[in-house]
């Protein structure tokens, strides 16, 4: 994946590669040691599919694994599933 800087990421839309809209990119999480990127963390849109990306936090925000990015450009798309 080429290089992005986070502040470009803030906000950005979460798409299923369904096309099911999951909200928006509220944060990213990492590993301090290594500095490796581990989760997105979304605020979920009406009637987002909250177990079909990911877990959800008491916020009902989904963490979804930054394994399951396929593309990142206007939107972040992500697989739906393993």
């Amino acid at each position: 994946m080429s290089e992005m800087l986070a502040r470009n990421l803030s906000g950005k839309r979460i798409v299923g590669t369904d096309g099911k809209i999951f909200g928006r990119l509220h944060t990213v999480t990492m590993d301090p040691e290594s500095g490796a990127l581990l989760d997105l963390v979304v605020e979920p849109g009406d009637g987002s599919p909250a177990t079909a990306a990911g877990r959800s936090d008491d916020d009902d925000r989904l963490w979804i694994p930054v394994d399951r990015i396929e593309t990142v450009k206007d939107q972040i798309i992500v697989r739906s599933s393993r």
